[in-house]
């Protein structure tokens, strides 16, 4: 007779040996990740990681652009080397292929507007004591002269400006203080020339920052004239990216001096940009307004 111990054993194998009848005391190892297909994973990551990087190095976010900015080399020491004056001309040809400005130059109603280039015959004598004409002018900071295109009636102007490094307030942001400079005249120009005796002071000035401007590209400032009364003009105007992006808007008034006959109006013109003689004489009949768009008050 088997013992106890012999007859367990055996039941034990016989039911192993059933069909259906799994025996879980060795496992069954299921099929097994190959080390090839582990690498490809890794390689694709990897690669993946390396494009994303790279595309956010050279696109950044605006966020990541604006709170860690690449660094940039400084303009030239000397605005009058070779250098300079390549990239200077380098830029001239940017600011005539834009093609907003072509885009502007070929409307239907581009005879009714004008370009002039302010400072661009400023006396160097002049110039020298001038904050954007001088002191902020060269490579890396203003430099190109403006091109304004302006409305005959001097309604309005659009103002073509290209924004260096130099100008930062924080790496890579145009300052807020630059930028209402530049408002405070372009806004003037168009005050003033609408004023009796071209000449004017800015009274007020207020400005509102929708986004940051980055440095090292081209804006637009565009000024339209409001309410002209006796010696006093309003004025409005916003900076805009070549997008049509806003980043500024900008309201002025600005007041003829009573003393405005004894200043030096003909050299404030040229510095502003006078518009081209006209090509024949205006012949006006009896009564009629030369600019009947404009708010006489």
């Amino acid at each position: 007779m088997l013992s106890a111990i012999s007859r367990r054993a055996l039941l034990s194998r016989r039911a192993c040996s059933r069909p259906g009848i799994r025996n879980y005391s060795t496992p069954n190892p299921g099929p097994q990740r190959s080390t090839w297909g582990t690498l490809k994973t890794v390689s694709a990551a990897v690669g993946l990681s390396a494009v994303a990087a790279t595309l956010g190095a050279i696109y950044p976010p605006p966020p990541i652009s604006i709170l860690f900015p690449r660094a940039a080399p400084g303009p030239p020491a000397d605005p009058l080397s070779p250098e300079s004056v390549a990239y200077t001309d380098e830029l001239e040809k940017k600011l005539q292929s834009l093609p907003y400005l072509k885009e502007l130059r070929e409307r239907e109603d581009s005879a009714e507007w004008y370009e002039t280039r302010p400072y661009q015959n400023f006396p160097e004598e002049r110039r020298v004591n001038n904050l954007t004409a001088g002191a902020l002018r060269g490579p890396g900071k203003l430099a190109l002269y403006p091109l304004l295109r302006v409305k005959k009636d001097e309604s309005e102007s659009m103002v073509f400006i290209h924004l260096g490094r130099g100008l930062c307030g924080h790496d890579g942001i145009v300052h807020g203080g630059l930028l209402a400079t530049l408002l405070d005249e372009t806004l003037a120009r168009t005050a003033i020339i609408n004023l009796p005796e071209k000449v004017g002071v800015t009274a007020q000035l207020s400005l509102n920052y929708r986004a940051p401007t980055m440095a090292d590209q081209f804006v637009v400032i565009k000024t339209k004239i409001g309410e002209v009364k006796g010696r006093k003009a309003h004025v409005s105007g916003r900076v805009e990216a070549l997008d049509g992006t806003l980043l500024v808007e900008a309201n002025a008034m600005f007041v003829q001096p009573r003393y405005a006959k004894l200043l030096h109006s003909a050299q404030l013109r040229q510095a502003m940009g006078e518009p081209p003689a006209a090509d024949e004489p205006v012949l006006l009949a009896d009564g009629q307004d030369l600019n009947p768009h404009h708010k006489h008050r």
